[in-house]
């Protein structure tokens, strides 16, 4: 695996989910299928309501659960322990519990940035606290917006953002939500340009979204889209680079290592 390993392959497997298992019926077990669009949509919405009463550690193993018990099997055992997944839940419920648990949004791009340097990928990988900011506002705004519009995907969940008294995305992430930030670094590349873009124009996405909803008169604007297509990702070739020069044995061990880095253990 060459990639974020576990980090992006439990962030593939909450984008695979709904794809890989029918939701069970008549208290029968689920069985994989593929789902209908309506299925899909009522398996995200069942997630996102879990994310959204966490109230204590056994509802965090149930949202965790939920998100990565169907394809434990195509991922590495060092990562899939269910002394991993309990880590996991608990940094969630914690971060619920107390906003002073939220994982810092400078712990990630102090993660993130180490990543980057070992790899040796370019100097355009490495992130500000400012951009990764950006880019969740962008991310949230976006979500929220598609969700009430009745785009309910694994990929517009709000309730898995964590939020200041504003309204906001607070300064620190929940533990699912800092996975999918690193994944997003690592896959959608652009997400990461476009907050760049937005920063030095000065754009807020929910403040851009926000001012926009109340003008009657407004006319679409792109300005806090976050597109996910392909592009340049300068963050391959040193990935492939690394893991040639190296071997998969060290990759692991650096993602490992990374991975207590961004949630320590107790």
């Amino acid at each position: 695996m060459t990639r974020w390993g576990f980090l992006s392959a439990l962030l593939l497997i909450w984008s695979q989910f709904c794809l890989a298992q029918a939701p069970a019926t008549n208290g029968e077990a689920a069985v994989p299928a593929v789902l209908t669009y309506e299925q899909h949509k009522q398996a995200a919405i069942r997630i996102n309501e879990l994310a959204g009463r966490i109230h204590s550690e056994t509802d965090a193993n149930a949202f965790v659960s939920e998100i990565a018990g169907p394809l434990t099997k195509e991922l590495p055992a060092a990562w899939t322990s269910s002394g991993i997944r309990q880590r996991l839940a608990h940094a969630e419920y914690e971060a619920v519990r107390n906003p002073a648990r939220l994982i810092p949004e400078q712990r990630l791009v102090d993660v993130w940035n180490q990543y980057v340097r070992e790899i040796g990928a370019p100097d355009e990988a490495i992130v500000s606290v400012a951009e990764i900011h950006n880019m969740r506002d962008g991310s949230y705004t976006v979500a929220q917006l598609m969700w009430a519009r009745g785009n309910q995907t694994i990929w517009t969940m709000p309730n898995v953002y964590a939020l200041g008294s504003d309204g906001k995305v607070a300064n620190g992430c929940r533990a699912l939500e800092a996975m999918r930030v690193i994944r997003d670094l690592d896959d959608l590349f652009q997400n990461l340009r476009g907050a760049r873009d937005r920063l030095r124009k000065g754009i807020v996405p929910s403040d851009e979204v926000k001012k926009r909803l109340g003008d009657p008169n407004a006319q679409p604007h792109s300005t806090a889209r976050l597109d996910a297509h392909a592009d340049t990702n300068p963050i391959r070739p040193a990935e492939r680079r690394f893991v040639q020069e190296h071997g998969s044995i060290a990759n692991d061990q650096l993602l490992i290592r990374l991975f207590d880095e961004l949630f320590p253990p107790e």
